[in-house]
């Protein structure tokens, strides 16, 4: 019987043969030097991924809500957002931009590492040839290190949260959030996260399986649900209680409180480094500034669109590159320091933020919903 690795490796020619070749020759892409079995490597694994946000991780939504809602209407945007994200954008950006990028550092040579690079891990430690899956790891700890201090950075800088609060306004923060971001803010990250894996020296195939991973355990950790790992583990891995923590309303009594909570798959690094936060009861999500708030009302594109504008009108500024949490202007939309706002007068006036405890799960009990996504 054929390994895994070798069935997904005849998924993988078959589909591009098959379908993405064609597909590019037909659009006049098939030139450029990217190769075609990325994309069909991405799309299969965004299909994997769809399947297990749709029939793992939405079930608990149903039997282990953290919050309940009386309808899921603003989650279908992020569900189709999603979809377009996987089949679409992401695989189409790793052929026309990941793979020529990754040829300006020399390409592949095996003999040094799978991209070339000089900083490469084996380059330096020829060890880890010999030990594939820790050699993995390690890629995977210096992934989630950077990713960390990326988020935190998003959350810092007036002009990058301008983009990365699209991402926070949902209400209803649930299994299809993750994915819910603006292009500019996506391209951003995907190019640092490339850039720090090509220096790695991860191949195509293990970063995209380093994508998946971590993906996945976002999509689970945005999951609206109260599942959790328990005293031990939630100390080393981000679960759905601990993200959600980070995706909380503003508590105007307590108003740092939602600066918590930045890790991606591992949280040691918020324990470490001092924004980790407990013990906390569910909360509802969603951003105490009226102006990112309502993104809610907006479909894709009007997402995008407010998001955008938020940051043209931000990244010009002087202010918008001094770090410290801001909201921004209803009208000229310029970041206005979050200390000098009237938080308790923002949140009377935030549909969310009246959300009574009562409204809070305490039970197994499933949703009642009006539409399912």
């Amino acid at each position: 019987m054929p390994s895994l690795l070798q069935l997904w490796s005849h998924l993988v020619d078959w589909l591009s043969s098959h379908a993405v070749a064609p597909a590019l020759d037909l659009l006049h892409l098939g030139k450029l030097s990217g190769d075609p079995r990325d994309i069909a490597a991405s799309l299969l694994i965004a299909a994997l991924q769809i399947g297990i946000i749709g029939f793992l991780f939405r079930p608990l939504e149903t039997f282990f809500p953290a919050e309940k809602w009386s309808d899921r209407k603003l989650t279908l945007v992020d569900r189709n957002y999603t979809v377009m994200m996987l089949m679409g954008i992401f695989p189409l950006f790793t052929y026309l931009i990941l793979m020529p990028f990754s040829h300006l550092l020399g390409g592949a040579d095996v003999a040094t590492s799978g991209t070339g690079s000089p900083l490469a891990i084996t380059h330096w430690a020829p060890w880890f040839n010999g030990h594939p899956y820790v050699l993995f790891g390690v890629y995977y700890v210096a992934y989630d290190f950077t990713y960390y201090w990326m988020h935190r950075t998003q959350h810092a800088l007036p002009w990058w949260w301008a983009l990365h609060s699209m991402h926070h306004s949902t209400r209803q923060m649930s299994c299809w959030t993750n994915d819910r971001g603006n292009l500019i803010d996506g391209f951003i990250q995907s190019m640092i996260l490339a850039v720090v894996g090509l220096a790695m020296g991860v191949d195509p195939d293990e970063f995209a399986w380093l994508m998946l991973l971590g993906e996945l355990v976002q999509n689970f950790s945005h999951t609206n649900t109260r599942v959790g790992f328990g005293r031990l583990f939630e100390r080393v891995f981000v679960d759905p209680k601990f993200h959600r923590l980070h995706h909380m309303l503003v508590d105007p009594e307590r108003p740092k409180l939602h600066n918590c909570n930045f890790g991606q798959v591992l949280s040691i690094w918020d324990v470490l480094f001092g924004t980790a936060l407990y013990g906390e009861p569910p909360r509802p999500t969603g951003v105490g500034d009226p102006v990112v708030d309502a993104d809610n009302n907006h479909g894709l594109l009007g997402l995008h669109w407010a998001s955008t504008k938020r940051f043209l009108c931000t990244v010009f500024r002087l202010d918008g590159w001094r770090p410290g949490e801001v909201a921004f202007d209803p009208v000229t939309l310029r970041p206005v320091p979050v200390d000098q706002l009237d938080l308790h007068a923002l949140a009377h006036h935030l549909p969310g933020a009246a959300t009574p405890p009562a409204a809070m799960a305490t039970d197994s009990a499933a949703v009642e919903e009006s539409a399912a996504a």
